[in-house]
């Protein structure tokens, strides 16, 4: 899988059996195919049901995903050279002419990678001027010096690693006693007299240009750094200006910087308040990995989905609106996903996605492995409830059974499996009615309504008082009209349907009388075939 760039497949919020399995399934179909960039994800914590499948089949929970807003690091940011504080003014200016394109503005770091801020090409401008009017130099490291003027050092004062003084440039003219002080850095030629002034000026350094040095000289250097240069002695000045180490023209202002998981939302609101052309971009470490413009945030590289086993914006993942959906693959009614382009859709009347996701194994003749092929039989088991619920279709059965006899399963134990309860007493009320839970807005009205498969619900139906009284609690907090919770029972082939809200509407939709919040509903296994259409009916 590209780590950078991954295609997330991911079912919906409060994921059940089979939007879990399903996303794991088509995952693994399509980098089969050849595209490593596919990996599951999940938008809620796995309910017990499904963690006991994927630990019986050797899977460990998908990656668990909070959004898919546009971040930084979906950008195509630039990746310039980090300078070191101790580069020279002139090696920052050389990468700047170097770069591709404008390149104006560089990051500076110190040695263990934490950004110090950011060098420009003004800021370069501004201190060569400075300089200029101001030419007196403080503590330039002697190696900078000798480096930028593709000098020679003579051992004259091995010592001295820096050196600070005014800078001169001096013609045999000028080079009498009086135009020399101990304070100075002295750009000379090759005059004997003028050496021997500077040397008993007892000058900081003389750098001699465009000659070699006379062996005599050295006897008068007492403590004098003398270094020769190629250049002549404008560019010698220069190149000994722009020794200063990178660092110290740094502007004084604190650097607006942004890091790789920063929302491009919110990186376009604080680019809004700043005049900056440039923002560093950090890592997890606060190590600096690039740069950013504006003109980067114009057309932004959107996170890239499949939604499978929904197709609703409400039980998507957040942000869908800003990620580019690639396809859907499920089998509920159509809702209100919006692409901005054509996308594979694939919407079947069948039990489960994982049978849409089996049978697109064979379409493309790739045999799914023991271990998966158990987990899709797992997947058509759950969420058709043993093939009992009125959305289960004979080809449900026919491709759990070729799965399961892939992986070499019995369909009869791996139902027993799934729906003995797990559901222990020390199990909170509140996590098992939200490990399968969906809300739907129907004519204005909120619904809530969480399902629990067993085959034996009147074990279940002891904590009555637990569930209604966490039943209470989340309708309070998310403000639903009628909250249900669906105890399944596989084997009565019905559900014991706890409720809280509007009891009224419940009974009148499916004509039963409640007592104590609580009415058997024989035949009723479906949440979106039978519970939702039956108060459709009445809201609608």
């Amino acid at each position: 899988m590209d780590a950078q760039n991954p295609i997330y497949v991911t079912g919906h919020k409060n994921p059940d059996t089979d939007s879990i399995v399903s996303a794991i399934a088509y995952a693994a179909l399509m980098n089969a195919l050849g595209d490593r960039r596919y990996t599951a994800a999940r938008l809620g914590t796995v309910s017990d049901e499904t963690a006991h499948i994927l630990e019986r089949f050797g899977f460990s929970a998908p990656e668990r995903i909070y959004n898919v807003r546009t971040q930084v690091k979906d950008l195509n940011f630039d990746r310039p050279p980090v300078l070191s504080a101790a580069v020279t003014v002139r090696r920052a200016w050389e990468t700047m002419l170097k770069g591709e394109g404008e390149a104006t503005f560089l990051p500076v770091a110190e040695e263990n990678g934490k950004l110090m801020g950011m060098v420009t090409t003004g800021d370069i401008a501004a201190f060569d001027l400075e300089s200029s009017e101001n030419p007196h130099l403080q503590d330039i490291p002697l190696f900078n010096l000798v480096s930028n003027l593709d000098g020679q050092l003579w051992d004259s004062n091995s010592a001295v690693t820096a050196l600070s003084g005014e800078l001169k440039i001096v013609v045999p003219q000028s080079g009498g006693e009086s135009a020399f002080s101990n304070d100075m850095i002295v750009v000379t030629g090759s005059d004997p007299a003028v050496l021997s002034a500077a040397l008993r000026a007892n000058v900081v350094c003389i750098v001699i240009c465009g000659a070699q040095i006379d062996p005599a000289i050295l006897s008068e250097a007492a403590g004098t750094v003398i270094i020769t240069t190629p250049y002549d002695a404008y560019r010698a000045a220069r190149l000994i200006i722009q020794s200063v180490p990178v660092e110290r023209i740094l502007p004084g202002t604190p650097t607006v910087s942004f890091r790789l998981t920063d929302y491009l939302d919110d990186v376009r609101e604080q680019t809004l308040k700043s005049r900056f052309r440039s923002y560093p971009i950090l890592d997890e470490n606060e190590q600096v990995v690039g740069t950013l413009s504006r003109f980067h945030l114009l057309r932004p590289n959107r996170k890239k989905v499949v939604l499978v086993d929904h197709n609703e914006v409400s039980q998507s993942v957040d942000g869908l609106n800003e990620a580019e959906i690639l396809a859907i693959i499920d089998h509920h009614r159509l809702a209100d996903v919006q692409t901005g382009a054509p996308i594979y859709m694939r919407n079947e009347p069948v039990g489960a996605t994982c049978t849409i996701v089996a049978s697109m194994f064979q379409e493309r003749g790739i045999m799914p492995n023991r271990r998966l092929a158990g987990l899709l039989a797992a997947g058509i088991v759950s969420d058709t409830i043993f093939f009992k619920s009125p959305t289960a279709t004979p080809r449900d059965r026919l491709m759990a059974e070729r799965m399961a006899a892939i992986a070499g399963e019995s369909l009869d134990e791996l139902g027993r499996d799934i729906f003995t309860p797990s559901a222990t007493r020390e199990t909170d009320a509140r996590k098992m009615l939200l490990s399968d839970f969906k809300h739907f807005v129907i004519a204005g009205h909120k619904l809530g309504i969480g399902q629990i498969n067993c085959i034996d619900s009147g074990e279940l139906l002891k904590r009555r008082d637990e569930f209604l009284a966490a039943m209470e609690q989340v309708k309070t907090e998310r403000e639903f009209d009628i909250l249900l919770l669906m105890l399944t029972d596989v084997l009565k082939e019905g559900t014991v349907l706890l409720s809280v809200g509007d009891l009224d509407t419940v009974e009148e939709a499916f004509n039963a009388k409640i007592k104590d919040n609580t009415v058997f509903l024989p035949g009723v296994l479906s949440r979106k075939k039978q519970i939702v259409p039956a108060l459709s009916v009445l809201w609608g």
